[in-house]
């Protein structure tokens, strides 16, 4: 009797598979399948083989990182190939304080913080305040009666330190941090010859065997089971090795990731010491904060894992590729939200031997310059000969939307429920992944489609987008500027394609606004200023009517590429905005394709503040106006304005 080959995994199929099987046998030819105590035993059967077959189906899966699902395996799988997945990253703050020793009966010569707590975070929290910690001592040296402690680095997080000995007798004895939570960035390794020394030899942590010999005084950290770290150390050939009896000394952070971003008010708590080993407990001044914590962040997920695993392997540990940087920096710098890198060849014109990143970090817009120095320090290690990386700001593209709406009445409650339900699907669509990353890509279709669905009662939608920068002015001082959308401009011969809020500049009293007048090519424009009459006509104004209210004040201001999709400003010396938030000018146009993409260094987001919504009834389908005499029919590629709406 052939065997039976069992390939489904739902349990009627199996079972009618052993019903097959057995019916095939003619000791079983005239049994009742159904209704004997046979049944029983099948069911038995089928249960046993469906248990089996999906145990296999996820020992199978668990063996690849694509298919895996525990993080533990994930982690597992990427370490055969020497991904160490990101921790989870203490939060860290900058302050700076000062003790006075002017009234101290001997005046010691400094004063050192010991490692472990020094700060507590004094807001209003049902759980109570956070607690800082240093990892290591620092010390202060007196001037003027003051030992000032000026740009602190405190870490978020409890300081707790750990001892093994080494024992040769015990095979593949391992080094096994019992905590979680750990932060491996704060990881501080001593070793001892023994119990009974006094000395102790520091050892750092290495990321690569490269430059390492068999004297080096350095440790490996790999994750294990539960999110927890072990330490493991060299062989003689890579790394030093320990030897019988040596007493090692770990000190590690644990914290809380994310929770803490954000706290900037602090009260010192930490345990200070003159040279002469006297305790210190007065003259404490307040903290001075420098910068609030930030830079928390939760251990790598097991999909980041699977992403990027392969993306480090692939590199190399060495910087060539721009796909190489984009995974580098996220593990150089782990509070990364969104990164793209590029090289300077793409540019117009060219910028040959650089590499431009830029990236978006999880709390905040942009990175300081203290971190893009120190970002960029660590890539050094990494990129190739002649290769210099450039860290940019994040530039954002903002698309806006005039959705008009046009709904069955009889299916919805009013005009108003079906304006806040497709309101809810704009805001969803805004935080969505599609939109909040580098190289992102606003579709039109898949847009407009989601408004249809936001309500049953929505028969169709015409939505008109805009794009939008917003240019930082430099008051007071001539200055030019390039603004870049990326995308190519919708052209009307008229002009008036480039619109603008409104700001002022030296030698016009009134409010100016930028705006274009085309070239005969029609590929580049001319940048005039123009201002309008207070008494403005709004968007029901015809567009004659409103263009003839704009006058050009000034002409030659700059040039509009609208093919590019790029506006150049000449010098120009802007004394005031409307919009005082970072002296801001949103500047805004039609794209010529209603597809937006995030190109370069852009960062595609949806803004539902700018965006309009309007909804109409539409009679026909309801039956009120079955002929459609009355359908009001909404026009496209209108726009009577030539400015952007006044605040």
């Amino acid at each position: 009797m052939a065997i039976t080959n069992f390939t489904s995994l739902d349990f009627e199929d199996i079972k009618d598979t052993l019903k097959s099987y057995l019916r095939s046998n003619s000791a079983f030819t005239d049994y009742d399948y159904e209704g004997s105590t046979l049944s029983v035993i099948i069911d038995l059967l089928a249960y046993n083989t469906y248990i089996a077959a999906y145990n296999a189906n996820m020992l199978s899966n668990e063996v690849f990182i694509d298919s895996a699902t525990l993080r533990e395996n994930v982690v597992s799988l990427a370490r055969n190939i020497g991904y160490l997945p990101r921790p989870r990253t203490s939060s860290q703050a900058r302050i700076s304080f000062f003790i006075d020793t002017g009234d101290f009966s001997s005046a010691p010569r400094s004063i050192t913080l010991k490692k472990g707590n020094v700060a507590v975070n004094t807001s209003n929290r049902s759980t109570g305040g956070f607690t800082y910690c240093v990892p290591d001592d620092i010390t202060a040296t007196i001037f003027q009666n003051r030992a000032s402690f000026d740009d602190v680095t405190i870490y978020e997080g409890t300081l707790i330190t750990e001892e093994f000995t080494v024992d040769s007798s015990i095979q593949n004895q391992r080094y096994i941090l019992s905590n979680i939570g750990i932060d491996y960035n704060t990881i501080r390794v001593t070793v001892k010859d023994s119990f009974f020394s006094n000395d102790s030899i520091t050892f750092k942590m290495a990321t690569s065997i490269t430059e390492i010999d068999g004297q080096s005084r350095v440790f490996f950290i790999q994750e294990v089971e539960d999110e927890k770290y072990e330490i493991i150390f060299g062989d003689g050939v890579f790394g030093r090795e320990l030897v019988n009896d040596n007493v090692i000394e770990v000190s590690y952070i644990t914290c809380n990731g994310a929770e803490p971003n954000g706290a900037a008010s602090f009260k010192i708590n930490g345990n200070f010491y003159d040279n002469n080993d006297n305790l210190i407990a007065r003259n404490i001044s307040d903290v001075i904060l420098i910068e609030a914590s930030r830079g928390g962040a939760s251990i790598e997920s097991a999909q980041s894992v699977k992403n990027y695993a392969t993306r480090f392997y692939s590199s190399q540990g060495r910087a060539v590729t721009a796909r190489d940087y984009e995974t580098i920096v996220r593990s150089v710098y782990p509070e990364t939200d969104s990164i793209n890198a590029f090289g300077g060849e793409e540019l117009d014109p060219p910028r040959f031997g650089k590499v431009f990143i830029t990236i978006k970090p999880k709390s905040g817009l942009f990175l300081s310059n203290t971190l893009k120095d120190s970002i960029k320090k660590e890539l050094r290690s990494y990129a190739v000969a002649g290769i210099v990386p450039e860290i940019l700001d994040t530039k954002f593209l903002y698309v806006e939307s005039d959705v008009t709406a046009y709904y069955n009445p009889s299916l919805a409650k009013d005009a108003y429920s079906v304006n806040q339900s497709i309101s809810k699907t704009l805001e969803k669509f805004a935080d969505s992944e599609e939109m909040n990353m580098h190289g992102s890509r606003f579709r039109y279709s898949k847009f407009t489609s989601l408004i249809d669905q936001s309500d049953r009662s929505i028969t169709s939608n015409i939505t008109e987008v805009r794009i939008r920068r917003d240019m930082r002015a430099i008051l007071n001082r001539l200055a030019e500027y390039e603004v870049c959308f990326g995308n190519a401009f919708r052209i009307k011969n008229a002009g008036y394609n480039i619109k603008s809020s409104g700001f002022k500049v030296s030698g016009i009293s009134k409010t100016v606004y930028f705006s274009d007048i085309p070239g005969t090519a029609g590929t580049t424009g001319e940048l005039v200023l123009i201002t309008i009459p207070e008494p403005t006509v709004s968007n029901t104004g015809t567009e004659d009517q409103v263009r003839s209210t704009a006058e050009i004040v000034r002409r030659n201001v700059g040039t509009v590429d609208y093919i590019k999709g790029e506006i150049n400003i000449s010098a120009i010396n802007i004394t005031s905005t409307e919009i005082t938030k970072n002296q801001t000018i949103q500047i805004s146009t039609i794209p010529r394709s209603n597809d937006i993409v995030g190109l370069q260094d852009l960062f595609l987001q949806f803004d539902t503040g700018e965006s309009n919504i309007n909804v109409i009834e539409d009679n026909i389908l309801s039956g009120a106006d079955p002929t459609g005499s009355r359908f009001i029919s909404t026009p496209t590629n209108i726009d009577n304005n030539v400015i952007r709406p006044r605040l």
